[in-house]
């Protein structure tokens, strides 16, 4: 039997999105973003408030970077989230993260999250469902150390993600099964 919860957008995993971008006088800003998807091939929806300082920045340089969170900066991906670029000035400096500037985008790749999508801004949808960012990944990088056998090895991300239950951050790793594969033999 189940229990209605007080939690109604209920999607577990959530991957944890930190979102990069320049400010007006050339410094990082970063945010973190759960709310974040595939829009079709080629194209992420970022569930972003307009009020943001990120999106104010993605729309004058038309240029973002999403990375993915690893458990080694649970910190500082939380630090992106609870701290405002509107009232902090400079808030990526007091992470001690690094950067290194896209030669693709207007944007900041921080050199210690494992996976980066540099992506050109396409459209801002605002209505009452909160669309928000929709942004072309022109390029996807990932470091060396998480190539295995010419592929992703996902394990060796550390990827977290966010728990709308109860507000935690939880380690994604093992695979557990093949798609496209494992469900032939129910036909």
């Amino acid at each position: 039997m189940k229990v209605e919860i007080k939690t109604k957008e209920a999607i577990f995993p959530m991957p944890v999105l930190i979102i990069s971008t320049f400010n007006e006088d050339g410094t990082v800003n970063a945010m973190n973003a759960a709310w974040g998807m595939p829009q079709n091939y080629g194209y992420l929806a970022l569930n972003l408030a307009e009020e943001h300082k990120t999106v104010e920045n993605i729309k004058r340089t038309k240029s973002l970077v999403v990375h993915i969170a690893d458990e080694a900066h649970i910190k500082e991906a939380d630090y992106f989230g609870i701290v405002s670029g509107n009232s902090v000035k400079n808030k990526f400096k007091k992470t001690g993260l690094t950067y290194t500037k896209s030669d693709l985008v207007d944007a900041p790749i921080i050199n210690e999250f494992k996976l980066a999508m540099e992506c050109e801004f396409v459209e801002f949808q605002s209505d009452k469902t909160g669309v928000g960012v929709i942004a072309k990944v022109l390029r996807t990088t990932v470091d060396e150390s998480c190539i295995k056998d010419g592929k992703v090895d996902v394990s060796s991300l550390d990827t977290i993600a966010y728990d709308p239950f109860t507000y935690g951050y939880y380690k994604v790793t093992e695979r557990v099964g093949t798609a496209f594969k494992d469900g032939k033999n129910l036909n």
